[in-house]
């Protein structure tokens, strides 16, 4: 049984949810609006300023979907309502980022320097010259713009320079001197 799928949806006051036909989902709010299509097995119904998920069967298939549809119509609830935010660090000497029109530009030890244009419903801001935000009311966007960022220079694994999330733990090897020790 989904616990997940089971738990009701709470739409604040300024949340708009619209079913479609074939459980085609319209969500509007202070950040935005988001549109997704369901799998026309899960009925969705809003009642009370309470959205509910439900499912035709108790099969794998169905269970499955329940707790999938619920989460991701909760997350867009959320988004429209607050929206999400990812920030991410730039760690190692010389490496800056500055704002250029919608997108960033990233000197992160190349030859050159990187330009990151954000992707739609998504906004990216140099916050520092060694932090970026990315923000946006789609949970789906910002996470894959906020992996696009990191991936121009993963963290290194000897010296931990790199793109990396804020807060991230970036274990360092020791490297050869530390074998030639022992």
């Amino acid at each position: 049984m989904s616990r997940i799928g089971l738990k009701p949806i709470p739409l604040p006051q300024n949340v708009k949810v619209v079913v479609g036909p074939m459980n085609h989902v319209n969500v509007t709010g202070p950040q935005g609006t988001l549109e997704q299509q369901f799998h026309p097995d899960m009925r969705i119904t809003i009642e009370d300023e309470v959205a509910k998920v439900n499912r035709q069967s108790d099969d794998t298939k169905h269970r499955a979907l329940h707790g999938l549809t619920r989460a991701l119509l909760n997350n867009m609830v959320i988004g429209v309502n607050e929206g999400y935010a990812r920030t991410l660090d730039l760690v190692g000497t010389g490496y800056r980022t500055q704002q250029s029109g919608e997108g960033i530009v990233l000197n992160v030890g190349y030859s050159h320097s990187v330009v990151f244009s954000p992707l739609p419903g998504v906004s990216v801001t140099a916050e520092s010259a060694t932090r970026v935000r990315v923000a946006g009311c789609d949970k789906q966007a910002v996470g894959e713009a906020a992996a696009q960022i990191r991936a121009v220079r993963p963290p290194d694994s000897y010296k931990g320079k790199g793109i990396r999330y804020t807060g991230e733990v970036v274990r360092l090897k020791p490297g050869k001197a530390a074998a030639r020790k022992s």
